[in-house]
């Protein structure tokens, strides 16, 4: 498919508002292909490829 999902990140699972495949990192970039996400920030509404993006985030 190759398309970008729009999603609505909440605490424990995230809602597809556009069907999609994939989202792209905050960080980093990278795509991340939906069945992949794990690591997002409710309140940015972001998307993180890994726990290394992720923590990167935090400490900013």
């Amino acid at each position: 498919m190759n398309k970008l999902a729009r999603l609505k990140y909440l605490p424990n699972n995230f809602e597809i508002i556009e069907e999609g495949d994939h989202v792209v990192c905050a960080i980093s970039g990278k795509k991340i292909p939906l069945e992949k996400l794990n690591y997002w920030n409710v309140d940015e509404q972001e998307a993180y490829y890994s726990y290394v993006e992720a923590s990167i985030k935090k400490e900013k």
